[in-house]
């Protein structure tokens, strides 16, 4: 098949997204597809080539070492030479629509909200992962918890605040520690656990630089799982043990801070069991298909979900990959598998 790997684009995750992305592209060519990776803001030079030419170039990187910069909209604007902030770069449709499939690296911001996905229907280009609006509602931490809690999902209390409401003089309805974060964001970019008014005020001005939205969490304790689900399979979970501080975007991506076991020791086969209906679950009651990862907290008060991803990292330290593995499903037959399951739902009309 031929198949267009999207990555990069204009999120705080864009070299997270390139990680995964070249990965991607090599493992599809490892199972004998001709892929070709995009970086979906800076676009493609054809050099006057047909777009279907794209597919015969061997465009990846063996370097996939993630950068810590956390980039914002200035910092990625002007990676262009033209001046233009468009989503969609030079020939990126014009080569998706050439693809059998368009499989979808992009993390954060535009990439998991919908954005990306409703252009790509809109110009009947199939590719993985979940619609456009289940993608929209699970990116956006306020509604997916929302559909949660009136489906006796267990998470969190929460607040929002938003950019117009400032970040000075809230009066939070549970007691501190607190965790806050952006509504839409991931790979804990903006993230921070606080402990008093005045970190609160700190950490929502951080969180206004990346978004018009922050979530303010009640602190939940306990032991941290993350659980990814694969055309309806639930991988074991994967515990999360940080050698220091918690799971920030340091210990997620830079080698040598944090410690993955799966399947995880000393977990009671029944709280394991329920960690992944409750996967499954939220996968559906959000609308999420095809694959997804799901995070939680595992205390005395029960399995408690962080919060969905609808495109989970598959970067060398990605949690997904690590459960496949665990349960021999190499990384190469993983992402084929993503790709099939789609193609399946497409095939039976059942792809929103």
């Amino acid at each position: 098949m031929k198949i267009a790997v999207l990555a990069g684009g204009r999120s705080t995750e864009r070299n997270v997204s390139f990680s995964s992305g070249y990965r991607i592209t090599n493992a599809l060519r490892e199972k004998g597809h001709e892929a070709t990776f995009i970086d979906l803001f800076l676009g493609y030079d054809l050099a006057g080539k047909a777009p279907v030419s794209a597919f015969d170039d061997a465009n990846t990187s063996k370097d996939l070492k993630i950068s810590d910069a956390i980039l914002t909209d200035a910092d990625i604007n002007a990676l262009r030479s033209d001046g233009s902030t468009e989503l969609f770069g030079p020939n990126v449709l014009a080569i998706c629509k050439e693809a059998d499939i368009v499989f979808l690296a992009l993390h954060g911001g535009d990439g998991e909200n919908g954005k990306v996905q409703a252009v790509l229907d809109l110009n009947n280009i199939k590719y993985t992962g979940s619609s456009s609006t289940a993608s929209g509602i699970t990116m956006n931490k306020v509604y997916s918890k929302e559909i949660m809690l009136y489906h006796g999902i267990q998470t969190a209390a929460f607040i929002e605040y938003t950019r117009d409401q400032g970040a000075t003089g809230h009066v939070l309805p549970f007691a501190y520690p607190v965790v806050v974060k952006p509504t839409s964001g991931g790979s804990s970019v903006g993230t921070h656990i606080v402990h008093d008014a005045d970190e609160l005020e700190n950490s929502l001005n951080d969180v206004f630089r990346f978004d018009n939205s922050a979530i303010v969490e009640e602190f939940t304790p306990g032991r941290e799982f993350s659980l990814g689900v694969v055309n309806g399979h639930a991988f074991p979970a994967i515990e999360i043990q940080v050698h220091d501080g918690w799971y920030d975007f340091e210990h997620k991506f830079q080698p040598g801070h944090t410690d993955f076991v799966t399947p995880p020791h000393d977990l009671d086969d029944d709280v394991h069991q329920e960690m992944k209906d409750v996967a499954v679950q939220t996968m559906k009651v959000l609308g999420m298909q095809n694959y997804g990862r799901i995070d939680f907290f595992a205390n005395d008060g029960g399995v408690w979900v962080i919060e969905a991803n609808n495109l989970p990292g598959m970067t060398p330290l990605s949690l997904l990959p690590q459960e496949a593995e665990a349960e021999g499903v190499a990384y190469p037959d993983l992402v084929e598998s993503i790709v099939e399951g789609k193609l399946a739902l497409y095939e039976s009309g059942m792809n929103n």
